[in-house]
């Protein structure tokens, strides 16, 4: 097995311009900041992260990563597609091990208001494939916990996505008491 086939790559690029395209897109990641990089590889892998709780990461959650490091990592599409499928691979083969290493330094170097963004952003990526999972919700509560957060903060930022919770869909309903 060759190592592009072990990444999910091609055996052979189809194309010089694709190959070009792939140098431009790397070399713009290079210019990037080193605190701004670490930033968003760490945002990224917690995306990863959760988008891998489940031990499978679809098509959807996949897009709406690349989507949010666009929209919240200032990235252009193809280095965000870039991102989100390192952060897709890292979470595959090495999720187990680096998970908190990579939560411990986002805590490090995030602010109060980026970590809550991130936990949204967390919850639009479970929610890609139209509900949360009982597992990815718990996942993202781990994070939280990793990331210092306060319950209330967790409350707060869960309650948006109440109608996303599988945990919340097909409850019996109540029987009302006379009083």
């Amino acid at each position: 097995m060759s190592l592009r086939s072990f990444f999910g790559l091609p055996d052979e690029p189809s194309h010089a311009a694709e190959t070009e395209a792939v140098r431009k897109v790397v070399q713009a990641l290079d210019q990037i900041e080193p605190s701004q990089a670490r930033y968003i590889a760490a945002f990224g892998y917690i995306l990863g992260r959760v988008a891998n709780a489940d031990l499978h990461i679809s098509d959807e959650e996949t897009r709406a990563m690349e989507r949010i490091l666009v929209e919240h990592g200032e990235l252009p599409e193809g280095q965000a597609i870039i991102v989100a499928q390192i952060a897709k691979t890292r979470n595959q083969f090495f999720g187990a091990t680096e998970n908190f290493l990579v939560t411990r330094e986002f805590d490090r170097i995030a602010t109060r208001e980026q970590k809550l963004v991130l936990v949204n952003c967390l919850y639009a990526v479970s929610a890609a494939e139209g509900d949360v999972s009982l597992t990815e919700d718990n996942e993202i509560r781990q994070i939280v916990s990793e990331l210092h957060l306060d319950h209330p903060d967790f409350i707060q930022v869960r309650s948006r996505w109440k109608d996303q919770l599988s945990v919340m869909k097909n409850l019996p309903e109540v029987p009302k008491t006379g009083g």
